[in-house]
């Protein structure tokens, strides 16, 4: 059974995106939320995205933001150097919808599970995104927070989307995890990090490693969760 994919979530610097996407992993995330401490603006992203991209055809830039208004569209646009937008706001099923028609390109919704019941609203966005990602709730805090899902919570959960798990990812962490489940893919962001938006190299390649190695593995259970990527 092939290793979940891997994205390392909250790059500044063109140069170390440069260096995370020659480690092999699957995607880069920029951080396009004002006030995050993992910020990059605009006029700053193309040539982060660029900068992975000759360092690693293959790996994908992921831009995310939160309820983007209408006059800020034009910013997700592609062109930028970004294949996918992750909305990490309140964004409703109808506002996916309009965004994915009007860009052009995948879109992921952030689903912030604060109680089991939450993992319910994953049918109501399975027409109108390209995939889920599952991070803990934090009061007043969209992401990047390190706080996890229980791993109980989510055995059984077979979504009709490929989904990805975020919240405290590190190596150390990943045995566990893919013993239990079957994510799509794997989102790490402070659990590799020195400081906000400043990667370990060192725990980026130890959490590419353990991926592999615990993926091919597989889960305890003989069940399927999730999609293959397409």
């Amino acid at each position: 059974m092939a290793s979940p994919l891997l994205k390392i979530c909250g790059l500044r610097d063109p140069d170390q995106a440069a260096a995370v996407a020659q480690l092999g992993v699957d995607a880069i995330g920029v951080i396009g939320v004002p006030g995050s401490p993992r910020f990059l603006g605009a006029e700053h992203r193309p040539a982060l995205f660029g900068a992975m991209r000759a360092a690693a055809p293959g790996c994908r830039g992921v831009l995310v933001v939160a309820d983007p208004l209408e006059q800020q569209w034009a910013q997700l646009e592609l062109g930028q150097g970004h294949a996918v937008v992750q909305l990490h706001g309140s964004e409703t099923p109808q506002l996916c919808g309009q965004l994915r028609s009007r860009l052009g390109c995948e879109i992921w919704k952030a689903l912030r599970i604060r109680r089991p019941e939450d993992l319910q609203r994953a049918v109501d966005y399975s027409l109108v995104v390209d995939a889920l990602l599952l991070d803990a709730w934090v009061p007043d805090q969209l992401g990047g927070t390190g706080h996890r899902i229980p791993i109980e919570w989510l055995q059984g959960f077979m979504p009709v989307l490929p989904w990805w798990l975020a919240g405290g990812i590190r190596a150390d962490r990943v045995p566990g995890v893919l013993t239990q489940l079957r994510p799509t893919g794997l989102d790490a962001s402070s659990g590799v990090e020195r400081s906000p938006g400043n990667k370990d190299l060192d725990q980026v390649a130890a959490l590419v490693a353990a991926v592999r190695v615990a993926g091919l593995a597989g889960p305890s259970q003989s069940r399927s969760v999730g999609l293959a990527p397409s």
